[in-house]
């Protein structure tokens, strides 16, 4: 049996088995029960939303060591631990993971018409994978629950979309088991703690990199392999959406960062070159196609592929500035990349459609949907103040630092996706008014403002006080930079 260390007033564990006790309840209470499951649903929720902080504020940010630390002893097989911590670099993630599942469950709820259980158990679920996956400092437990986040949601009209991005995951899956089996065949354990003290040649750090390269592309998503998000994304729901641009585009940036750049340092150099070049071509490559497109949700995600590549360069420039960039654009992406896909939710709950072509001079009939927007769009496009401003500012001085070849095209990729922004916004916002296709207005209702006003509320406070998130990952970035000798 499972031995669980004592759950105190502030432990990880607590916090992923309070999510898990909760779809226990759920999945014993009857269809039926609706207003009961509504109620029980989001109070777990909350209550995991407001534990979270916590960590936060008891956090020591003078230390580079995991913290929170909990073992989980497996009897009588006393090689078997599962070990859970925390580190400064994804402290952040923890409370931006439980603040944006209540909204992705009020998002998507009012479009749910049948298994509703169904629909906040497999939420809470995967609520506590997504905080398991970046507590691990085991690499085939981490690979476990890395993979299992990632069942994408979809409509049973596209069931290719998901044969498409299955087949895309398993090719990265089995990479990644192949490379972990390598390991704990030559070390006898998969414990990062162990590894980072154990040597191996270098030849052999080459192609466990390249293992871990091809499943964390898959993830970013990277060139070539970045045409499954654009067809995932499009065809899953809004709150699916909303998980896709929030959060799972973030494993595989998280994943390199964590294992591969950690345990491979000497062979991530030769890795930099090809890396950079992947994704300045995603950066430049992306807006060119947006502007080909005719869906508003694949254009949206195309942005997003060129802004985790932006991202992976930040984190490949291998010094403070760029690594403390990468990390912040993807809290800051959390939130400002969230809001298009509950636009467009919200325009498709009005007008059944997200063809661009339909669309057009909604400033005269929905004019608080467009004040919203018009805040997103400036927001995406780095503006100063936004929660983006900084953190792409730092990735550019990184890039700069290392190589000026790269910073610039990627500085190019800014431009080009600010005018796609503004070239979509005016696309919907103002041009000719189409009453023919558009026959039913009405302005977002007040659920919809409000958790508008959440995301802007988060979008204002990370651009005008990012230092509180800086502060609690420096001296692990530090620390990451020094172990490598990246310097």
């Amino acid at each position: 049996m499972l031995q669980f260390p004592a759950l105190s007033h502030l432990n990880l564990s607590g916090l992923i088995l309070r999510l898990l006790l909760g779809s226990i309840i759920l999945l014993l209470i009857p269809d039926s029960r609706i207003q009961l499951i509504r109620s029980i649903g989001p109070r777990t929720f909350l209550i995991t939303f407001l534990y979270s902080p916590f960590f936060w504020i008891e956090f020591d940010n003078s230390t580079a060591k995991f913290q929170f630390v909990e073992s989980i002893r497996w009897p009588p097989y006393s090689n078997i631990n599962l070990y859970i911590g925390i580190d400064g670099i994804f402290l952040s993630s923890a409370v931006l993971t439980t603040f944006l599942i209540p909204i992705r469950i009020s998002v998507g709820w009012s479009s749910i018409k049948s298994y509703k259980k169904e629909y906040m158990i497999a939420f809470l679920i995967r609520e506590s994978l997504m905080i398991a996956v970046s507590r691990m400092s085991d690499f085939l437990l981490f690979h476990v629950f890395f993979e299992s986040v990632s069942i994408s949601m979809f409509r049973q009209r596209k069931i290719q979309a998901a044969y498409q991005s299955f087949l895309y995951t398993l090719s990265g899956f089995v990479f990644m088991l192949l490379a972990i089996s390598s390991i704990s065949f030559q070390t006898g354990t998969t414990d990062l703690r162990i590894l980072l003290t154990t040597e191996s040649s270098e030849w052999r750090q080459v192609l466990l990199r390249i293992a871990f390269f091809a499943s964390f592309a898959v993830k970013v998503p990277m060139v070539p392999v970045h045409i499954r998000l654009p067809e995932a994304y499009v065809e899953a729901p809004t709150a699916g959406s909303v998980i896709s641009a929030g959060i799972l585009s973030k494993l595989g940036t998280y994943g390199s960062l964590r294992f591969s750049i950690l345990m491979f340092p000497e062979v991530t150099f030769f890795f930099i070159s090809f890396i950079c070049t992947l994704s300045v071509i995603a950066i430049i490559y992306t807006p060119l196609t947006t502007v080909r497109q005719i869906d508003l949700k694949k254009m949206i995600a195309y942005f997003s592929v060129a802004h985790m590549n932006f991202v992976t360069i930040g984190m490949f420039s291998l010094n403070i500035q760029g690594i403390e960039g990468s990390i912040s654009p993807m809290l800051s992406h959390g939130l400002v990349l969230l809001a298009p896909p509950l636009c467009v939710g919200a325009l498709y709950d009005r007008h059944k459609t997200r063809l661009v072509k339909y669309y057009g001079g909604l400033v005269s009939t929905m004019s608080i949907f467009c004040t919203i927007s018009l805040f997103f769009t400036l927001a995406n496009m780095s503006l100063l103040g936004s929660s983006s401003f900084i953190g792409e500012f730092l990735i550019l001085i990184g890039a700069f630092e290392r190589n000026s070849l790269v910073a610039t095209p990627a500085a190019l990729g800014m431009i080009l996706g600010a005018a796609y922004f503004l070239w979509l916004y005016n696309c919907v916002v103002f041009g000719n008014f189409k009453p023919n296709f558009l026959k039913k207005f009405s302005d977002l209702n007040r659920r919809e403002v409000f958790i508008s006003l959440l995301f802007i509320v988060g979008v204002i406070w990370m651009g005008v006080y990012l230092e509180v998130f800086l502060e609690c990952m420096y001296t692990c970035v530090s620390n990451l930079v020094q172990h490598g000798k990246f310097d």
